[in-house]
Parts: C-alpha cells; sequence; structure tokens
C-alpha cells in the first residue's frame, strides 16, 4: 500500500507539538486519578463502586470510543475532529473539577474518557498527515516519549498537587490543571494546525458504518468491562460473561463488515488494512506488550504506597526515572527506527525483560524498604528498553497505511493497546491480590506480579522475533 504524501505544512513541528500537548493530558489522566482516590472518597463520601467507576468509566469509554473517532478523523478531517475532541475534554475537565457528589464525578469521567477517545486517534493520524520518511520516524519518537512520561508521571503530579492544595481541594486541581493548557493548546491548534480536505481513496464517499460501530462498540465494552473490575481488586465479581457477549459480537462483527463489503459498502476496518502485514503483525506485538509492561505501574504504585508506607509523591519519584529513561529512548528510537527497523523493537523488550527481572530478584532478596532507590535505578533499564518498543513500533506498524486510513487504522491500534493493557493489568492485579490475601506478604506479592509481567513481555518478544526472521526470509 503506497502511503500518501504528508499535507504541506509551513511549521508542521510546531503543530505536533500542540497535538503531544493534548495527547499528553489525556494519557496522563488514565494514571494521575489514582492518587487522589483517597481524598475524593473523603471529601465526595464516595462508595467503592463510585470509586471503580471514577476510574473505570474513563478507561472504558476510552477504548469504546477510539476506533469510531479514527473514522470520523478520516471523514471530516483530522483537525476538525481534534478541535471538537479538545474542546470536550477541557470543558468535561472543568466539569470533573466542579462536581459536589460522586455520582456526578462518575459520569463526568465517562464524558471526558469519551473525549479523550475522540482526541487521541488524531494525535497519530496527523503524524501520518504532517510528515513522511525520517521525520515521521522521529515525529513517533516524540510520541512514544509523551506515551511514557505521561504514563509515569501522572501519580508524581497528582501527588505533587495534593500536597499543593490539600487533600479537600487538590483532587479538584488533578481534573482543573486541564483547562489553563487545553484551552492554550486550543488557541495554538487552531492557528497551526492544518487545513486539508479529507483524502479519499479513489474518490469514493466514505460513510460512517453504523452498524459495525455499535456492533465494534459491544465487543470492546463487553471484553473491557470485567477485567476493569478485576485490575480494580473485585477478582470473584467480575462479570465474566460478558466475555461470551464480546465473542458473540465480534463474530457478527466480522460478518457484517464482509457483506458490507461484498455490496461495495465501506467497513470500519476495510480489508487493505486487516491484509497488510506490516500493521497486522506490529498490531498484535503492541497489543501483546501492552499487556505486560502497563501492569508494572499498579503493582508498583500499591506495593511502594501499601507495602513500603511511601507518600504519593514519593512513589511516583520512585517511578520517575523509568519515564525519564523511556522518554529519551524514545526520542532515539525515532531516529534510530528507519536505520534498524525491528531489530530496535527486539533489543527494547529485551532490556525490558532485563529490569524487571532485577526488578524481582531485588524485591525477593532483600527487604523492601531498604532498597526502594534500587529499584528506582533498575527500573531506568525497563524505562530504556520501553521507549524503543513504543515509538518504533508504531512507525512501523503505521509505515505502509495510506493517509486516508490513518485515523481508522491508529484508532484500532490503540484500542488493542487499550484491550492488552487491560488484560495484563487484570492478570497481574488478580495474582497482587491473591498473594496479599493468602500471606500478606507485600514483597512476595510484588515478585509474583512481576513474574507475570516477564512472562506477557516474552510473549511480546517471541512476536518481534519471528516477524524479524520473517522480514529477512
Amino acid at each position: 500500500m503506497p502511503t500518501t504524501p504528508p499535507a504541506a505544512v509551513s511549521r508542521p513541528w510546531q503543530a505536533f507539538a500542540v497535538c503531544l500537548t493534548a495527547g499528553f493530558m489525556t494519557l496522563l489522566d488514565v494514571s494521575i486519578v489514582n492518587v487522589a482516590l483517597p481524598s475524593i472518597e473523603g471529601a465526595l463520601s464516595a462508595s467503592p463502586s463510585h470509586l471503580q467507576w471514577i476510574v473505570a468509566g474513563y478507561t472504558l469509554a476510552f477504548g469504546l470510543v477510539l476506533v469510531p473517532a479514527g473514522r470520523l478523523g478520516d471523514m471530516f478531517g483530522r483537525r476538525v475532529m481534534f478541535l471538537i475532541g479538545l474542546t470536550l475534554f477541557v470543558l468535561t475537565s472543568a466539569l470533573c473539577g466542579l462536581v459536589v457528589s460522586a455520582p456526578m464525578l462518575a459520569v463526568g469521567r465517562l464524558l471526558q474518557g469519551a473525549a479523550a477517545g475522540l482526541l487521541n486517534p488524531q494525535v497519530i493520524a496527523m503524524i501520518q498527515e504532517l510528515f513522511r520518511g525520517p521525520d515521521r520516524g522521529r515525529a513517533f519518537g516524540w510520541f512514544g516519549a509523551t506515551v511514557g512520561f505521561s504514563t509515569a508521571v501522572g501519580p508524581l503530579l497528582g501527588g505533587a498537587l495534593i500536597a499543593a492544595f490539600g487533600p479537600e481541594q487538590g483532587w479538584r486541581a488533578v481534573f482543573l490543571v486541564n483547562v489553563p493548557v487545553g484551552l492554550v493548546a486550543l488557541v495554538l491548534a487552531w492557528r497551526l494546525l492544518p487545513r486539508v480536505r479529507p483524502a479519499r481513496d479513489g474518490g469514493t464517499k466514505v460513510s460512517l458504518d453504523a452498524p459495525g460501530l455499535v456492533l465494534l462498540g459491544i465487543a470492546v465494552v463487553s471484553f473491557l468491562f470485567p477485567f476493569v473490575q478485576v485490575s480494580e481488586g473485585s477478582i470473584t465479581d467480575a462479570p465474566w460473561w460478558l466475555l461470551v457477549v464480546a465473542a458473540l459480537a465480534l463474530v457478527t462483527f466480522r460478518w457484517w463488515e464482509r457483506r458490507l463489503e461484498a455490496r461495495g459498502g465501506q467497513p470500519v476496518i476495510t480489508t487493505d488494512l486487516l491484509h497488510t502485514p506490516s500493521y497486522i503483525r506490529g498490531a498484535t506485538l503492541g497489543m501483546a506488550y501492552f499487556g505486560g509492561f502497563t501492569g508494572i505501574f499498579l503493582v508498583s504504585t500499591l506495593y511502594l504506597q501499601n507495602g513500603l508506607g511511601l507518600e504519593p509523591w514519593q512513589a511516583g519519584l520512585v517511578l520517575t526515572p523509568f519515564a525519564l529513561a523511556g522518554s529519551l529512548s524514545a526520542w532515539l528510537g525515532g531516529r534510530w527506527v528507519n536505520r534498524y527497523g525491528r531489530r530496535l523493537v527486539v533489543v527494547g523488550i529485551v532490556l525490558m525483560l532485563i529490569g524487571v527481572a532485577a526488578t524481582d530478584v531485588l524485591v525477593s532478596l532483600f527487604d523492601g524498604a531498604s532498597i526502594v532507590w534500587w529499584i528506582a535505578a533498575v527500573l531506568i533499564i525497563s524505562g530504556f528498553g520501553n521507549g524503543i518498543v513504543i515509538s518504533p513500533n508504531q512507525a512501523l506498524t503505521l509505515a505502509d497505511v495510506p493517509v486516508h486510513h490513518a485515523g481508522v487504522a491508529a484508532g484500532a491500534l490503540q484500542t488493542g493497546q487499550r484491550v492488552g493493557t487491560s488484560v495484563g493489568v487484570a492478570a497481574t492485579a488478580a495474582v497482587f491480590f491473591s498473594t496479599l490475601a493468602a500471606s500478606g506478604d507485600y514483597d512476595h506479592a510484588m515478585s509474583l506480579s512481576l513474574r507475570v509481567v516477564l512472562v506477557i513481555v516474552a510473549v511480546a518478544l517471541v512476536i518481534a522475533v519471528v516477524d524479524e526472521r520473517r522480514r529477512l526470509v
């Protein structure tokens, strides 16, 4: 599949910086809220169910909207959908920061997650639209750095805001901090993002395929929901029967898509995209890898705060070296990907495995309180590996996708990552909570959880090695 040349933009890197700022805010809100939950519980008298929906609602709505948002970007233009998504994200962030009850906050988080899901595919698709060649790889490097940094810095920033404004009002600052940043980004986006007419495949009119989107939405939510509940600790209460609903919805979705395409219609995910080897292999690798490494943050936060008694900002500080190393290596990975290709991803996964294994050894053999900063040090290895996995893999996955499919391709890619994240976090959480319930030993629970991470990341390594060998044949 040929790659459509990028739009002619006078200041592409400035425009892309605006996209990264918006993407950073939406990804930050996945993790920043966790440290604010005790304050929210006290200030709003939130029940465990309310707290669960405050966390899970954002994740579910985010995952649900990604593919439809990508399709809308392909239809109406990324600039339009970016501006709409960012406007809604600013408004819903303000709503979350000003609510007066826990149910209102849960609803606000659902709406905020939907706005974030609308915005994110436009960021990746904009890379396809603004850049090509080495510049595209560098742009994916910066995006990967943003993903890694936002994931790890959330607990640190959330803890700092609560410390600065106090437990009664600090949790509001966690949401309201998005408002001024988002307003500035809106003004800059209006000025800098290119006004490009949406590309068309051979002049064909693009349709939304509402039945396909509904079926895919049912499949995604039905699959994610039980795993999200497990990640919050409700292992036995998770509605696993929804996985059957997800499977039926997915089978029906594929039947509908094939029927629609056979009649000359345009399905949500086109056959040519599914028959692009680089896209399918990269998306599968991304789903497996996100299923592994994202579990580190949940169990590490629980271990550092509940097990070792660290304050939220201290726990965030321990994880910050991971983020900084990942940001640096993602930037470097964007520059190296055109030269080394999939081999770079293989090296990154190996480094991730080495760092996680070293952390497991430290936790297993030594008293956790005495080795906190050693844990931070070895996580630098994992963080560096993480950066040269995510951004190069995204660049390689989307390399053969034309611009007129960039939005839905980005949305489907991110949906796969959300699915992998939900399964991986659920698996590590299940091991952590069950081990803790049986022994009460945080060190042992942390160690076994890290071994789950090792197994899942090892699966990603196998996929990467097989893919590299196929490329060499």
